[in-house]
């Protein structure tokens, strides 16, 4: 199976949340977090930081994104599986601005709106607001079924990574 690499970011305040609405491509139509393809020569982190300010114009410094967990994403009948490191930050500089490929809105957490997100999403995003650290694959058949799936929490990334190897 081919491996990709991606990156999704979380920039909170308080009791809010960042989330961008996709304006095309891969996810059109929902809400997300901010991230996509690590490029060649470039690191994930470096990539993520990349990404945040390219779809909504936050800058970050890579030492103020927090890694808090790994998802897997596979798609009945392709080949690819999509492996997505997520980070967290609250430290940011700039104001959400919107892109060609990003609509930015702040929620707050009571007011999530899962109907219009990726279907795993309500599945993990607890981990996340309890600020536990996680792992999740998911397996769907097209874009609005999960056949299978697992969650955990995790030590640490750090961790997790180190008995990956």
């Amino acid at each position: 199976m081919l491996r990709k690499l991606y990156t999704l970011v979380f920039v909170r305040q308080e009791n809010q949340i960042l989330l961008g609405m996709k304006k095309r491509g891969f996810g059109v139509n929902k809400w997300n977090g901010f991230g996509g393809k690590v490029e060649p020569n470039e690191s994930i982190i470096e990539a993520a930081a990349r990404e945040l300010k390219e779809e909504c114009s936050l800058e970050v410094k890579t030492s103020d994104l927090k890694n808090i967990g790994h998802l897997e994403f596979t798609f009945e009948g392709q080949p690819t599986l999509m492996d997505v490191r997520v980070y967290s930050t609250d430290i940011f500089t700039g104001k959400p601005t919107e892109s060609e490929e990003m609509r930015p809105k702040w929620f707050d957490v009571e007011d999530i709106p899962f109907d219009e997100m990726w279907l795993d999403d309500r599945l993990w995003f607890p981990y996340m607001f309890q600020g536990k650290t996680f792992f999740g694959r998911f397996h769907y058949e097209g874009f609005e079924k999960i056949l299978n799936y697992k969650i955990e929490e995790l030590e640490s990334m750090d961790t997790f990574y180190e008995n990956r190897e």
